[in-house]
């Protein structure tokens, strides 16, 4: 199962703090962890909201709303997408994440195709997507 691990943000995020060297090595050994292990997909860190935007879909409306954005506990700091056998595994991988007081994770699992039945996910359209999904990551792959 893949496994989308959201970092919270904080006002240190949103002021584009940088971390220290320490936290980044601590962090480049966790993610030279998870690569090893063959766990890790992608792994990103983000921008603070100053920089980005929010789009709001209302009919054929489109609402464009530049950050920053206000509540800092709704806003994301960064992401893994992992490939583990169960929740309890990912929350094994997660707890291992060199963070200080105070951070907040959120484990969300990524749909499959097969999560949906073949009438709303007929099986033509899981394997098109299947490959699709495979040509993307021969892409990425490539230097």
């Amino acid at each position: 199962m893949r496994v989308l691990v959201l970092i919270k943000g904080n006002e240190e995020s949103e002021a584009g703090t940088l971390p220290d060297e320490n936290y980044v090595a601590e962090m480049t050994q966790y993610n030279e962890d998870l690569a090893k292990a063959g766990v890790m997909l992608a792994a990103e860190g983000l921008h603070a909201s100053s920089k980005g935007a929010r789009i709001k879909f209302a009919g054929a409306k489109r609402i464009v709303t530049d950050g920053p954005f206000a509540e800092t506990k709704e806003l994301l700091a960064g992401f893994w997408l992992i490939q583990v056998k169960s929740k309890a595994e990912a929350i094994e991988w997660v707890s291992r994440i060199p963070f200080a007081d105070g951070e907040e994770i959120e484990l969300r699992q990524v749909f499959e195709a097969s999560d949906f039945p073949p009438e709303i996910f007929p099986p033509e359209d899981a394997a098109r997507e299947e490959a699709l999904r495979e040509e993307l990551q021969r892409k990425a792959a490539k230097p």
